[in-house]
């Protein structure tokens, strides 16, 4: 998957927004201002953050080489995947709803009533 496709994908999210609140690296997919995703790199160096719940990162951890535990971020709360193609774009999709779905319900209940 590359970043294009990642970044669409993204974008489909109710509410979804880019950002670049680091300069013009990383990107930073938020929904109601709170971020849910980073992508970072190109080619065989694109990664991508994701919040996950602690149980499944650590899960996650242990079925692919690819997770590891969040670059810079929480690494209780968060996974950076290295998207080399050995994860299934399925399952990196499912990924990048859990965290969403994770951030949308941390909002207040305006916000997310917004999103409907």
């Amino acid at each position: 998957m590359q970043q294009h496709r990642l970044t669409a994908y993204c974008l489909t999210k109710r509410g979804a927004a880019d950002d670049y609140p680091f300069g013009p690296h990383p990107l930073v997919m938020k929904v109601g201002g709170k971020m849910f995703a980073l992508i970072a790199g190109s080619g065989e160096d694109l990664q991508i953050s994701l919040k996950c719940d602690p149980f499944i990162a650590e899960n996650l951890r242990e079925q692919h080489d690819c997770v590891r535990p969040g670059y810079h971020l929480n690494k209780k709360h968060w996974n950076t995947v290295t998207v080399d193609g050995s994860m299934p774009e399925e399952e990196l999709q499912a990924m990048i709803d859990h965290s969403y779905d994770l951030v949308v319900r941390s909002l207040p209940k305006a916000k997310r009533l917004e999103l409907k």
